[in-house]
């Protein structure tokens, strides 16, 4: 038990990057070879992340839904909150139009093929997308089954290609429901906050896990890559990690700065959910623990977290849906020598906000969006089989940025409605994450 006593004292940030750092140097050195030893480890926490993520967000948007009766109207939060999606969104395209003309990562003579991995998506109209919001069977929903195509070209069901909006959906309708109903339902309601306060706690166990699944995480990760697929895309990598940093170090601080709240605050206590997200590479994944950051270290309404981080988690991509997608066709007009006009750049800005939002909830969300894009702008879409033997590298800090801006509008938004425990935020990170009760 003293063991286990004095590694919780160790801040849990501290925890995450002595992981990362050690994941890296066992993939350096063992090669390959880390994937084979040292990938379970990763995979595991991944799975008891996503385990966790369908009945976290089932039970706390029906609480919330519920709890924000007469407190605030849902409507009213529901439309700001989206509103900070789009101009977060529209603000991150330009950043990646800008950093993609100055870097210019397509020029240098590259000699790119396409990656045999690659196989193209089929991008689902914007109609399509909002129907499949709808659950036509709740338990396919709830158990992550969604559809695909087979050879034959038949709609066939399939486990892990699930959308978590239709849960969100349902889950809201409950709320409602419960609402309307008042006291008849207030053993229910009752019931469901107890269920919601279980979840936390399983979180909470799962999130200790966060060190191991980083070594084993990133170890693969080194040892897989190397630094053979780097080199040829590397100009594009760094565009990449430079337009992402900008958003998140300019965009988000000065919108923070604008609403009266200090940035350093906000990334201290954010920390913790931009680490899991660079790791894991998944929202979802990401999402617990980004709803305690700002709960518990930022001071946002836990209410209305459980509405608008859950909702973030699926339709807020400023990493994967606005600054990647413009950044690809800024690269694939340089790469085939042909500029892109005025027209196209305003065809690449409508199509990634718009599109990010229609096309979010489905599975490889940055590689349909970016075939959204260049398809728009009618650019050649093999420019995303050139990148897709690097996407796992993008994709962490692509993710990041997508977590941190699903963290970044409910702190606004909470300032704004006075929904912010201030005394909170100015504490930020005095209050670990990862377990809930001991020291930063």
């Amino acid at each position: 038990m003293n063991v286990v006593s004095a590694w919780l004292r160790i801040p849990f940030w501290q925890r995450v990057v002595g992981g990362f750092v050690l994941g890296a140097l066992a993939g350096w050195v063992l090669g390959p070879a880390a994937e084979t030893w040292f990938g379970p480890l990763g995979e595991i926490y991944v799975t008891l992340i996503k385990m966790i993520a369908v009945p976290l967000v089932f039970f706390a948007v029906i609480n919330a839904i519920s709890s924000l009766h007469g407190q605030k109207s849902v409507a009213a939060l529901g439309g700001r909150t989206f509103l900070w999606f789009i101009i977060t969104a529209v603000l991150a395209v330009g950043i990646g139009l800008a950093v993609g003309t100055v870097m210019q990562p397509g020029t240098g003579g590259l000699k790119l093929t396409v990656d045999s991995a690659y196989t193209p998506r089929d991008v689902p109209s914007v109609a399509r997308v909002l129907m499949d919001v709808v659950p036509a069977n709740v338990f396919y929903a709830l158990a992550g089954i969604g559809t695909r195509v087979n050879a034959a070209g038949e709609t066939v069901l399939a486990a892990g290609r699930g959308s978590i909006l239709p849960v969100i959906f349902f889950a809201g309708l409950l709320g409602f429901a419960m609402v309307k109903l008042g006291e008849k339902v207030s053993e229910a309601r009752k019931l469901v906050g107890q269920l919601s306060e279980i979840m936390i706690q399983v979180t909470r166990f799962v999130l200790e896990m966060t060190p191991l699944g980083t070594f084993g995480l990133i170890a693969g990760l080194v040892g897989t890559y190397g630094f053979e697929k780097l080199l040829p895309l590397g100009n594009f990598v760094l565009a990449l990690y430079v337009a992402c940093a900008l958003h998140i170090v300019i965009v988000y601080s000065g919108l923070l700065l604008a609403h009266g709240l200090n940035p350093i605050k906000f990334f201290r206590g954010a920390a913790p959910g931009m680490q899991v997200a660079f790791v894991a590479s998944s929202s979802f994944a990401a999402m617990p623990v980004a709803m305690r950051s700002i709960t518990d270290n930022l001071g946002v309404n836990k209410d209305y977290a459980s509405f608008a981080v859950p909702l973030g988690a699926s339709i807020k991509m400023d990493g994967c849906g606005a600054i990647y997608p413009a950044l690809c066709a800024v690269f694939i007009a340089q790469y085939t020598g042909v500029p892109l006009t005025p027209e196209q750049y305003v065809v690449v800005l409508i199509a990634s906000v718009l599109g990010s939002f229609g096309t979010a909830g489905v599975p490889g969300t940055a590689v349909v969006m970016a075939t959204v894009v260049l398809s728009a702008a009618n650019l050649p879409l093999e420019a995303i089989g050139y990148l897709y033997a690097i996407d796992r590298i993008l994709d962490m800090m692509r993710t990041m940025t997508n977590v941190t801006g699903q963290m970044v509008v409910p702190v606004i938004v909470a300032k704004e409605t006075g929904l912010l425990d201030q005394q909170v935020y100015d504490a930020a990170g005095a209050v670990s994450v990862g377990s809930g009760d001991h020291r930063t």
